[in-house]
């Protein structure tokens, strides 16, 4: 029985990369909350980054005391809220 293909995450440039990893630095200075679109998932995340982890690679982003870490690479775009 063949496995199910699942959708490879769009390759970006070292670029666009760093745009990314300077966004998240001046989010995580700024105590700012932030939307973020995550490769995978439906809806875009919302909260404050409270640390990033450079060994495993992972974004911790906290709301309402309950932390979601996510893959630096998953992260597609950053946002500010308008409300």
């Amino acid at each position: 029985m063949a496995k199910a293909k699942v959708a490879k995450r769009p390759t970006r440039d070292e670029f666009v990369l760093e745009e990314i990893g300077n966004q998240l630095t001046e989010a995580m200075q700024e105590e700012s909350v932030i939307l973020l679109t995550v490769w995978g998932k439906e809806e875009e995340l919302r909260g404050q980054i409270v640390g990033m982890d450079s060994r495993t690679g992972k974004v911790h982003l906290s709301l309402n005391e309950e932390i979601t870490k996510v893959p630096f690479m998953d992260i597609m775009a950053i946002n500010y809220p308008r409300d």
